[in-house]
């Protein structure tokens, strides 16, 4: 699905390639860097977010049973059971800040995760970002592109090229 998503920009301009440092996000940016002859930089802020049920088999209703967590759940804005929205779009957006800073020309491509890339997204659309996680538009292998005019952020596009793989994949985790 990577590969397919790399193929789709075959032709643009990019100029610089930074991952996540977990290594689902490391190997979907392999096919970019192969594609496109560049260094995978490795960003620890475009990571997915912490989270207290890290290790556990997905979170349902079945594990929202368990008193053992009840103390985690008490709060679905914040979200009370990990890393604060708010904190997880800050370092997004600080990260493509950053990426745009040192990109020389072209465009650059960032590997993360659906939490954090869906949390820059509303950053920078301007809603709110306590949402309903089921409701997240980020598919794997999806590609969402942002450009920046006048030093503001601005949502350009979002992109499914690997639509057709979805049905036979596994989510592990890697966008």
């Amino acid at each position: 699905m990577a590969d397919v998503a790399a193929e789709s920009m075959t032709g643009r301009p990019i100029t610089a390639l930074y991952a996540s440092p977990l290594l689902r996000a490391q190997e979907s940016a392999a096919p970019w860097s192969t594609r496109f002859d560049l260094p995978i930089t490795t960003d620890e802020r475009i990571i997915e977010p912490t989270n207290r049920f890290e290790g556990t088999k997905g979170v349902n209703a079945q594990l929202m049973l368990n008193p053992k967590y009840w103390g985690y759940i008490y709060n679905p804005l914040r979200p009370s059971w990990g890393e604060p929205f708010t904190a997880i779009a800050t370092r997004v957006v600080a990260a493509m800040d950053d990426a745009w800073q040192a990109a020389d020309a072209g465009e650059v491509v960032m590997v993360s995760h659906q939490s954090p890339i869906w949390m820059a997204t509303r950053r920078i659309n301007g809603l709110s970002l306590p949402h309903d996680p089921r409701r997240r538009r980020c598919t794997l292998s999806s590609i969402t592109s942002f450009e920046k005019v006048d030093g503001i952020w601005r949502e350009v596009s979002y992109l499914e090229p690997a639509h057709e793989l979805l049905a036979a994949s596994i989510d592990l985790g890697a966008v």
